[in-house]
């Protein structure tokens, strides 16, 4: 699995009201966001495999995050 930046998941955090992030807490964020991101396209895969598609479209991933 391709890792997401550290840096960019500790930005989120701040921006979303962190004062500060320990290295320990950005990794766990790392992982816990890619195991969603994970999840969240096989479910948007289902989503454009049963209309027919190979392509996911903005509208299975709106749809696949409803249903988590």
């Amino acid at each position: 699995m391709a890792d997401l930046p550290i840096a960019a998941v500790v930005r989120i955090a701040k921006q979303s009201g962190a004062e500060r992030v320990g290295s320990d807490a950005a990794a766990a964020l790392v992982a816990k966001a890619e195991d969603y991101i994970a999840e969240l396209v096989k479910e948007a895969n289902k989503l454009a495999m049963h209309a027919g598609r190979k392509t996911i479209k903005e509208e299975d991933v709106i749809l696949a995050a409803k249903s988590m």
